[in-house]
């Protein structure tokens, strides 16, 4: 199975950023935490995405925020998905994190998720693998039902307390 790599821009993401490691340990995903900056370690960020596939990587994950150019800056760089989690830190509250993510050129896509949305990167990535993995997939199918009976559940447990209201 291929590795995931997780890219902080500085150590202040982690408290965000862990929520990755921690879904892709629970899903057996082999991964790597590095911390590379665009602007104060430009070299050694681009030295990674150049040779990331070589190092049996199958995506990228960015989390940088306040100018966030890490995912773009590490997307020029290689071909394999990266994946930009927008880093809330700044007083304009991670916007501005959002929309440097998010604002690529075209032909160097990133896909962006929400505002610390470390969890949804995580999934994302277990997606992207599972395009070539079937029993990732298969896995990823049974999540999906649980997470359906789940809300069934609650529904259900919804409509019961409106008919003692009712009553």
């Amino acid at each position: 199975m291929k590795k995931v790599a997780i890219i902080m821009g500085s150590m202040s993401d982690w408290d965000v950023v862990k929520a990755c490691p921690e879904l892709l340990s629970q899903w057996d995903i082999p991964y790597e935490v590095h911390v590379f900056s665009a602007h104060r370690t430009p070299v050694e960020a681009k030295d990674f995405a150049l040779n990331a596939r070589d190092r049996g990587f199958g995506l990228i994950i960015c989390a940088a925020g306040m100018a966030a150019h890490l995912a773009g800056s590490m997307a020029a760089s290689t071909t394999l998905p990266v994946i930009g989690i927008p880093v809330a830190g700044s007083k304009l509250d991670g916007t501005d994190a959002l929309l440097s993510t998010v604002q690529m050129p075209s032909g160097i896509p990133v896909a962006t998720v929400a505002i610390n949305g470390a969890k949804n990167a995580a999934m994302l990535a277990i997606q992207i693998l599972s395009v070539e993995d079937k029993d990732l997939a298969l896995r990823l199918d049974q999540d999906r039902a649980s997470m359906r009976e789940k809300i069934l559940a609650q529904d259900k447990e919804l409509q019961k307390r409106l008919e003692e209201l009712n009553e």
